[in-house]
């Protein structure tokens, strides 16, 4: 079976190639590489799935040198003609999409990008689909479509008409079109509400990365709404097993379209996650208490009756695992990389 993965040199991308592979799967990687952060974070962990920087060129598949069911393609989703050509060749089985401009707060300083990406080259994807049928395409959404929602935990029966960033109205235009389409043309869709999703090889905008630096360095941690916040933070093991059962599920129902959450089912306060952080570290934070920043919202914790129902999905680590797993990635390999940052 043949998997496109696209994002597959960010953060979950990467994790959930490899979970591919070791499953036997034919895998190809599709990214643009952009500077959103470091590229040479992606290119690292290209490097670690076989893929070397020098030979990746736009638009021409590369042939990792470490598996040989991987191959990995640099480019733009907002490049129809090609991408279309790449669906037309490789006639996928399966597609999963998780490139996308990511960054609540960096979507308020910069719009633009996130209407390119985000509608326009999710627009794309469903236009090879339904051009290049594959038997399922998933696709990341994710639990900032919740906007301030104040029951708990989030259902994926409750409503999401009131985003509080671009970048959540974005994941949530990429619902209605992947229903739209399902329904017109008969593409099973299954849209994943990501919720915080921590491990190593993580962003480093997100703030384990942030904290983890910053702690490494003596320098003090911002943390918002005065710590007054909890994240359903979830392991990313946890969450490309949950990618990959999902991709091989079908449907029932008709349209076969489905929107489930993805995350840990158990909201961890803030400066609990803290805690865990300078264990694993070894190290004191030094911490600045600041305010809530627009576009945040103080709580996310996930319903996940359905994805366990359809799945079977259950999570597996524990905080102070996932926490200390993190820590030691961190402290062999980032905190020494500064390049990286």
């Amino acid at each position: 079976m043949k998997v496109l993965v696209t994002g597959s040199a960010g953060f979950i991308g990467f994790h959930t190639v490899n979970k591919l592979l070791s499953e036997g799967f034919d895998v190809v990687g599709l990214d643009n590489i952009n500077d959103y952060y470091s590229p040479q974070l992606k290119y690292a962990r290209l490097q670690e799935a076989g893929i070397e920087q020098e030979s990746v060129k736009w638009y021409s598949l590369v042939q990792s040198k470490l598996h040989s069911a991987y191959r990995f393609v640099r480019m733009d989703l907002e490049d129809k003609q090609q991408l279309f050509s790449l669906f037309q060749s490789e006639k996928f089985d399966y597609v999963i999409n998780l490139a996308a401009q990511a960054g609540v707060r960096y979507s308020i300083e910069n719009p633009d990008v996130y209407v390119q990406s985000n509608v326009i080259g999710f627009h794309y994807i469903l236009e090879a689909c339904r051009h290049f049928p594959p038997k399922h395409l998933v696709h990341a959404s994710s639990s900032s479509v919740y906007g301030a929602n104040a029951k708990i935990p989030f259902s994926e029966e409750d409503k999401v008409d009131t985003p509080v960033s671009l970048y959540a109205a974005t994941k949530k235009s990429n619902e209605l079109m992947a229903h739209a389409y399902s329904h017109l043309y008969g593409i099973p869709i299954t849209c994943l509400r990501f919720f915080t999703v921590y491990g190593p090889w993580g962003r480093p905008d997100m703030a384990p990365m942030l904290f983890a630096r910053a702690i490494s360095e003596g320098k003090p941690i911002k943390i918002f709404n005065n710590g007054e916040m909890e994240r359903d933070f979830t392991f990313v093991g946890d969450i490309v097993n949950g990618i990959t059962k999902t991709t091989v599920t079908g449907f029932d129902e008709t349209p076969k379209y489905r929107v489930l959450n993805i995350g840990n089912g158990s909201p961890v306060n803030l400066m609990d996650f803290i805690t865990e952080l300078e264990k694993g570290l070894e190290a004191e934070a030094q911490k600045d208490f600041m305010p809530m920043q627009p576009g945040d919202v103080p709580r996310t914790w996930a319903s996940q009756d359905k994805l366990q129902d359809i799945v079977n999905y259950t999570p597996e680590v524990k905080l102070t695992d996932g926490i200390l797993e993190f820590a030691k990635w961190f402290q062999s390999y980032a905190k020494v990389s500064v390049n990286l940052a």
